[in-house]
């Protein structure tokens, strides 16, 4: 069985650790705004075993004119379940929740490694590579939610 819940931002940390900052302390995976009441964490769930995650911010990035912009922060799925299709579900669950808070945009920092996975869901980058310190090379990515 399988499903994705809304889950607390504590909720995150055993999959954002694993996949996201192996290696680091566990206080690395505690995010800025992870407690907002604007902040939503999802968890897709497998057999009860949460073994994928997302959280989507209330957050407008500068470099987009559009008012009402969500950001995704965290999504991982843990190594054994990954190409499953479990990270596009997660992925399309927050598109879904956006378009319901009249979102103009979905925008995020996409590690390297990562971009094509979300070109495939219809998201484009924006300029060119940056690095996020003691994380590693990203790209900023964005798609538009409104007149989908």
């Amino acid at each position: 069985m399988q499903n994705i819940e809304k889950i607390t931002d504590l909720e995150t940390y055993s999959v954002r650790h694993a996949v996201l900052r192996k290696g680091k302390p566990i206080e690395t995976c505690q995010f800025e705004g992870d407690g907002l009441p604007s902040t939503y964490h999802f968890g897709y769930f497998l057999n009860n075993d949460l073994v994928g995650i997302i959280s989507i911010f209330k957050n407008n990035n500068s470099i987009f004119a559009a008012n009402n912009q969500y950001q995704i922060r965290g999504m991982a799925v843990l190594e054994l379940h990954q190409n499953k299709g479990i990270g596009e579900s997660l992925v399309k669950h927050c598109e879904v929740y956006c378009k319901k808070m009249q979102s103009d945009l979905i925008w995020f920092n996409a590690r390297t490694a990562a971009v094509g996975f979300y070109e495939k869901s219809g998201y484009t980058t924006v300029g060119t590579a940056f690095e996020i310190s003691d994380v590693g090379e990203h790209y900023l990515m964005v798609k538009s939610v409104r007149n989908e």
